[in-house]
């Protein structure tokens, strides 16, 4: 990938290699920051750092099990 498709903070490598964006997605779907963050880290893992791809994913599920959380504590509070 050359250089000048992408830049450190507008376009960053890992991410411009992909048709769509995940903030873009995450913005037009209206997800919340946890459900944000799950979509971000499954979509770049492995991207940003190869060695890391696992991380990436636990990042993933620790955002989403907060998002089941959130959910399950709004759903007893009715």
């Amino acid at each position: 990938m050359s250089q000048e498709s992408y830049d450190p903070v507008n376009r960053p490598e890992h991410y411009a290699s992909q048709k769509i964006e995940p903030i873009d997605f995450i913005e037009s779907a209206g997800l919340s920051y946890h459900l944000g963050n799950t979509v971000k880290y499954i979509s770049r893992h492995g991207r940003k750092i190869a060695s890391e791809k696992l991380q990436d994913l636990k990042k993933a599920q620790w955002y989403l099990n907060r998002a089941i959380k959130v959910l399950e504590e709004q759903e007893q509070s009715k």
